[in-house]
């Protein structure tokens, strides 16, 4: 069966021509500064063009920062860092409202202004070092690409990108991050150690006195016309049914497998699906292709679900982690 949707014009194949060599080129320039981590560049990327954010989850000197702060530089965008810290205030966040005189008048009047969260790509770093309030302040600028403060409503810039991490070494004093609030990240990321080869370049190359220029690959008008053809691809009803089915398996019930009702709280809800489905239309534009397959949900299905499945007390005592379980029912799924 396929879908019924309306193919792809012959202007948006050129298109998707364009984005694979764009998406070539930005490879080159992050890696004349990240070494190794291609699968976090590749994921980062298809998050970015899906509409979607990131919580990526590292020890510290990763180059986590580093990696970011490259990627919004060969995007042309906008780069905010905020430092989340217990002491942090929503408003430090969304901004807040100054008196200010006129002094022609004497007049009084409140002036609003913006804060951090105000750009294209948002760095929240260490996210969970902060109370509930004030990770709430990101919530609505998450989901609605806006901020309610002093009063109104003030629209953010498109394209709006959050990144927050996480150190998974350090959770004395922190504030994990409800399942509601993890809900809103597209995908999870872990960022592993480097490999010998890498951990060589990167000293080789850091301790060195060169630092590469960078050059600019797309502007913000190139981000959202990618993310309106991502939305337009079409995906037959056998890749969508495979998406659907992966993560209605994840679900504790009748129809689940045994080893889900034993290590599994929770599942995954509907926006799992659709997040697997935007990441395999995007996967297959940066590859090339015009439609995504069975193989472009398996590559995005870890990332996705990571964080969208609760283990309960037998999945620990038996040392079982949830990308185990997701590559358990990528493997009894067939091809």
């Amino acid at each position: 069966m396929t879908n019924k949707r309306t193919p792809l014009a012959e202007s948006d194949h050129q298109r998707i021509g364009q984005v694979q060599k764009s998406y070539q080129k930005m490879n080159d320039q992050l890696h004349r500064v990240i070494v190794g981590q291609q699968d976090i560049i590749d994921e980062l990327l298809i998050s970015l063009f899906s509409r979607g954010h990131c919580l990526i989850v590292g020890v510290p000197g990763l180059a986590k920062t580093l990696l970011i702060s490259t990627l919004a530089k060969i995007l042309d965008l906008d780069f905010s860092r905020i430092q989340f810290t217990p002491d942090l205030m929503p408003s430090d966040i969304t901004g807040t409202e100054i008196l200010e005189e006129d002094r022609t008048t004497g007049k009084k009047a409140f002036r609003f202004v913006r804060g951090p969260v105000f750009a294209n790509i948002v760095l929240a770093d260490e996210i969970n070092r902060t109370p509930p309030k004030t990770q709430a302040a990101l919530l609505q600028a998450m989901q609605e690409h806006e901020v309610s403060a002093a009063g109104g409503t003030h629209k953010l810039a498109e394209p709006f990108f959050v990144l927050a991490t996480q150190n998974p070494i350090e959770q004395e004093g922190t504030y994990p991050l409800p399942e509601a609030q993890l809900d809103r990240f597209m995908f999870n990321l872990n960022i592993n150690y480097p490999s010998h080869d890498e951990e060589m370049e990167i000293v080789r190359s850091t301790t060195g006195g060169l630092e590469p220029e960078m050059k600019p690959v797309l502007n913000a008008k190139d981000i959202l016309d990618i993310q309106r053809l991502v939305r337009v691809v079409p995906v037959s009803d056998l890749v969508l049914g495979f998406a659907v089915a992966l993560v209605r398996k994840t679900r504790p019930g009748p129809d689940a497998p045994d080893y889900i009702k034993d290590w599994i709280s929770w599942g995954a809800g509907p926006r799992a699906s659709q997040y697997l489905i935007l990441g395999a239309k995007t996967r297959c534009i940066l590859d090339g292709r015009s439609t995504p397959d069975m193989d472009d949900i398996r590559r995005v299905a870890v990332p996705v679900l990571r964080h969208r499945m609760i283990t309960n007390f037998n999945a620990e005592a038996d040392g079982i982690t949830t990308p185990q379980i997701i590559r358990k029912l990528l493997d009894e799924s067939g091809s």
